[in-house]
């Protein structure tokens, strides 16, 4: 029973708990859609991000106008859908900017 009991604690201590901090399949980061209008804040922002070359959680495409699929951001400076910030360190997720086929990789 104390192996069993033991075995329980090392998984739980191990293993992130589900659904928290994590792209989901549906494109959502902790609760917040990734395509829309999005603001560069230097302080409190909805998400931290990291851009990256390869292993990106999210491929992001710059539009213009229209960003209704998963990883389209259109930047805007007032009235964002959600707000990041870039860092360099300890970021929520890693992103590649593409010029084609944004979404998860």
């Amino acid at each position: 029973m104390k192996v069993l009991s033991f075995l329980v604690v090392a998984a739980l201590t191990v293993l992130p708990a589900s659904g928290e901090d994590t792209i989901d399949e549906a494109c959502f980061f902790n609760g917040i859609a990734l395509n829309g209008k999005v603001q560069v804040v230097e302080s409190f922002p909805d998400i931290k991000v990291k851009t990256v070359d390869s292993f990106p959680d999210l491929k992001v495409k710059i539009v213009q106008s229209f960003p209704s699929n998963c990883g389209e951001w259109q930047f805007v400076e007032s009235f964002p859908d959600f707000k990041i910030q870039f860092v360099e360190s300890f970021p929520d997720i890693k992103i590649k900017m593409v010029n084609s086929f944004p979404g998860l990789p």
